[in-house]
């Protein structure tokens, strides 16, 4: 490895797109577990048309036929069909909403996104960047250079951002915010992770950052401004279970990566730094029979 951060004038220029998304093949499949996420889909949406610059697809997964998202999903799919709902058949959370998501993914790349986050959709660049840097698996971070986190629950907030420094420092993790949900990889290395958290909250995310370290691939990490719940939807943060699904994978991870064999170090990691940070505009309006991007929410 060896790779330190990245300048924004060596990055590599991302293919622009400009094309029928029906009739390209896909690079990027975002995947989104959702649980009653309406309004909060539709502006993720509309961002993502007007950022993204790749054939790119976007996998709703939800748990329930009565699922409120569903009418939202049809409404979008009508002039959209890059877009498409999934009924989670593998169980009820996160980590089954994921497997049936990259199950049904088209695109070499896997995004994991989650629908109630909107500022992460401007460092989508970032990750892409790394990604065609030769990264296997890129992880945003809330906690360094330049990253940062508003809104959500305070407590929530706290626990996350001690609980990442102290993983640093006991497992040697190389990563400054492993816990957060916003993570992209390839799509052959997803089986790998061989993932079994409990189907609550988000902690799957935290299993996937240790396993990607623990079988040493490349790994890259990018700042984002974390705004949680711009537009309401419903949360599924519980205190005590959050905590006991984290806790299982802090524990576990500091004996497993403190023991590895595979050893990894903070400047192994590729890096974007704010400095280096690719710019983030809004382009040029297309005609609506060119099927990728529609007007931004005003």
């Amino acid at each position: 490895m060896g790779v330190k951060n990245v300048r924004q004038d060596r990055l590599p220029a991302l293919r622009v797109f400009h094309g029928d998304m029906a009739e390209t093949p896909v690079k990027l499949s975002i995947v989104v577990p959702v649980r009653h996420e309406g309004p909060n889909l539709t502006i993720m949406f509309r961002l993502l048309n007007a950022v993204l610059e790749i054939p790119f697809e976007v996998l709703v997964v939800y748990d329930s036929p009565d699922d409120q998202t569903i009418e939202y999903i049809e409404a979008i799919q009508r002039d959209h069909s890059h877009l498409r709902g999934i009924l989670n058949t593998f169980g009820r959370g996160v980590i089954n909403a994921f497997k049936a998501g990259v199950q049904d993914a088209k695109g070499d790349w896997v995004l994991i996104f989650a629908a109630d986050e909107v500022g992460p959709i401007l460092a989508l660049d970032s990750l892409l960047a790394l990604m065609d840097q030769g990264c296997d698996f890129v992880s945003c971070t809330r906690y360094a250079y330049g990253g940062r986190r508003l809104g959500g629950s305070r407590i929530g907030h706290l626990l996350s951002k001690t609980a990442n420094w102290w993983f640093q420092v006991l497992a040697g993790c190389v990563m400054t915010d492993a816990t957060t949900g916003i993570k992209i990889f390839r799509r052959e290395i997803f089986e790998k992770l061989e993932l079994s958290s409990n189907p609550v909250g988000w902690a799957v995310a935290f299993e996937m950052a240790i396993k990607a370290q623990m079988l040493g691939l490349k790994i890259g990490e990018a700042p984002i401004i974390s705004i949680d719940r711009l537009f309401g939807g419903q949360s599924t943060f519980r205190l005590g279970s959050w905590v006991k699904g984290y806790s299982r994978w802090f524990y576990w991870g500091i004996k497993t990566l403190r023991g590895s064999t595979k050893k990894m170090y903070r400047k192994d990691v590729l890096r974007i730094r704010p400095q280096d940070q690719i710019p983030f505009t809004l382009p040029p309006p297309q005609d609506s029979d060119q099927g990728m991007t529609e007007k931004s929410p005003q």
